[in-house]
């Protein structure tokens, strides 16, 4: 079995670190490049950046960021947020990270996806989505994705349904998350970096219901994001909700735990992890 992975997430905003709920009531926690050296140091398996404004406010991506970051650590790097043509993509790996996160942009271009993965090669283009729920009819699905994801296969417990949003969480899409993220995995993302916003900053717990459901309907691997408060939502996420990995950040960042605490609570609880 692989090693399940521990991922602090950094949210950056004007070449600072900053942390919100629900992504709104941002506070600064601090400076990218020395969070990125601190998680190094304490052993990490990977790092991500996620420019959180720059879709938004249509900004370019931060490589000065990454090129600083990728000089001074070691470990692998996820960069999203700005990316909007494959030259971006090819300029954020010049600059020394491993992976990009591609949200709106695959949205705006649902072939861009499959462009990137051919151009670079599926194992560095992460999907991300950032998924909310919502009650009442599904809705209108687009029709160019008509046709292309197994909906008759999709079983879902209470008949749960999240939808898409972009821009920062600004913005709701009218497409089904799980119908989308089978739809990325067809067009070619090698991993999904599935968001709960209802459960963003709140630490109250991933949303396992979401994490299941998109984790046993793909054969990529899947990255829980949002919620976490103590080390035991760690543990359910990976276990209960399927995930191949669990992306956090208040509880590092506020130093709340350690990624050595994280790490060896896994490992008693018996999750393979890299130690």
């Amino acid at each position: 079995m692989l090693a399940k992975r521990i991922i602090p997430c950094l949210d950056v905003r004007d070449g600072r670190v900053v942390k919100g709920v629900n992504f709104i009531n941002i506070v600064d926690a601090g400076d990218p490049v020395e969070n990125a050296i601190f998680y190094d140091q304490q052993g990490a398996d990977e790092l991500t950046f996620l420019d959180i404004t720059a879709s938004h406010e249509k900004r370019k991506i931060i490589l000065d960021v990454v090129e600083k970051t990728a000089n001074d650590v070691f470990m692998p790097l996820t960069v999203g947020g700005g990316i909007k043509k494959l030259d971006d993509i090819r300029d954020l790996l010049n600059a020394g990270c491993d992976k990009v996160s591609i949200n709106t942009t695959a949205i705006v271009d649902p072939n861009f996806i499959s462009k990137a993965s051919n151009r670079f090669g599926s194992q560095c283009i992460v999907v991300a989505i950032d998924a909310k729920r919502y009650a009442g009819s599904t809705p209108e699905f687009p029709e160019w994705l008509k046709g292309n994801t197994p909906m008759d296969d999709l079983k879902v417990e209470n008949g749960a349904k999240w939808e898409i949003y972009t821009h920062g969480g600004r913005r709701a899409r009218g497409i089904d998350a799980l119908k989308w993220a089978i739809f990325m995995e067809k067009c070619g993302a090698g991993e999904i970096l599935l968001t709960s916003m209802d459960k963003d900053g709140t630490k109250d717990g991933y949303d396992l219901e979401l994490t299941r459901a998109v984790s046993t309907a793909l054969s990529i691997p899947v990255i829980a994001s949002g919620g976490a408060g103590n080390l035991e939502h760690l543990y359910e996420a990976l276990t209960i909700g399927a995930a191949d990995a669990v992306l956090a950040a208040s509880i590092f960042h506020f130093r709340q735990y350690s990624i050595g605490d994280a790490k060896r609570y896994l490992n008693q609880k018996g999750v393979p992890i890299r130690l």
